[in-house]
């Protein structure tokens, strides 16, 4: 990994929370940090666990949906690499724009794990097949259920959830592309080793072309297994479902506890599903701004005006940033840890 790259966009990313957190407080005119810490001194604090609980879960479905793929296939991991998996996976995407770090740092932690990289690329591409299909199809039942609640954003948030739906649409098959027509990622990948080595940037190409030509076997092997488990599919899409509404939980939990009603639950949630299709339609990271956008658009429409502010930062606190911070640290501790083990393996090999 990049440590340099990702301390920058890291450093990107806590200067843009902290403008958006700003502007929201500037936009409410009336709110203070002080008010937020009264609601959360005063808030119910079974509701305020789940809150906690639900966070917790975006990080754990997240690697259980990577392990339930790559379990299969023959490789199975345990519940707390899947945990390190997950987080690296959250943690990368949301500092770097259109979520383009989370894969390949996720695969970082699984190749040091012994996982072939082919095996790692197949199983980190169908994750995020079933990642944009579950995002669709909230998005479609919400629009089935309460396409009225669409009407209710203002213009501009409705123009970036439909170009957001739209943007999801194509990732979608995209992604499903690349990973059942392999001949389209690997045909790709020569051409770009010999556009190198014409630039004279790589003078030997015939050594990581037949590494590509091994990968491309052990990829299309993978695949293989993958469509004879439709099983291991609906797995990982419930998991990849389980972890969307962890995070829908979140903004309900911080709702209850702060002394929500039971009968307004279904509103929040469809609202919440708009929301989230309209968040992945600019490339920021964490969708920050975009997402804090939508939120006070869609909270103003169920609440009164300063509650709507209220829920936004304590929502958008709980269910980003602590996440954030979480999985942040999980990733330290892991890497923490994998030097510590490769440091061990030297000195066993130097013993013998």
């Amino acid at each position: 990994m990049n440590i340099k790259n990702k301390g920058l966009w890291t450093c990107i990313t806590i200067v843009i929370a902290a403008l958006t957190i700003w502007a929201v407080f500037a936009m409410s005119g009336s709110m203070s940090p002080a008010q937020l810490i009264a609601q959360l001194k005063n808030a119910r604090p079974g509701w305020l666990a789940l809150a906690v609980l639900s966070m917790l879960g975006i990080i754990f479905f997240e690697g259980e949906a990577i392990l339930a793929i790559i379990g299969p296939v023959g490789y199975p991991r345990s519940h707390r690499r899947g945990f390190i998996y997950g987080s690296a996976d959250i943690y990368f995407s949301a500092i770097t724009p259109s979520a383009s770090g989370g894969q390949p740092a996720s695969a970082f932690f699984m190749i040091q794990d012994g996982i072939p990289g082919a095996i790692v690329t197949a199983s980190l591409i169908l994750n995020l097949v079933m990642y944009t299909l579950v995002i669709l199809s909230i998005g479609l039942v919400c629009l089935i259920a309460r396409p009225s609640f669409f009407l209710r954003f203002q213009l501009i948030s409705q123009i970036l959830i439909v170009f957001g739906s739209f943007c999801l649409a194509g990732l979608s098959a995209l992604f499903f592309l690349l990973l059942f027509k392999q001949r389209v990622l690997f045909g790709v990948s020569r051409r770009f080793l010999r556009y190198l080595h014409r630039k004279n940037w790589l003078k030997h190409p015939e050594k990581p072309l037949k590494k590509l030509d091994k990968a491309q076997i052990e990829y299309a092997d993978c695949v293989s297994i993958m469509k004879g488990k439709p099983w291991m599919m609906v797995k990982a899409f419930i998991l990849n479902l389980l972890q969307r509404l962890s995070q829908f939980s979140v903004i309900i939990c911080m709702y209850m506890a702060t002394g929500g009603s039971l009968k307004m639950l279904p509103d929040l949630f469809a609202t919440q599903c708009y929301i989230i299709l309209g968040s992945n339609c600019i490339p920021v990271p964490g969708g920050m701004g975009v997402a804090d956008f939508l939120m006070l658009d869609g909270y103003g429409q169920l609440f009164e005006r300063d509650y709507s502010f209220q829920l936004e930062i304590l929502g958008r606190s709980m269910s980003f940033y602590c996440s954030l911070i979480v999985s942040g640290i999980t990733v330290v501790i892991g890497y923490w840890l994998l030097r510590r083990r490769k440091a061990k393996q030297k000195v066993d090999e130097k013993k013998y």
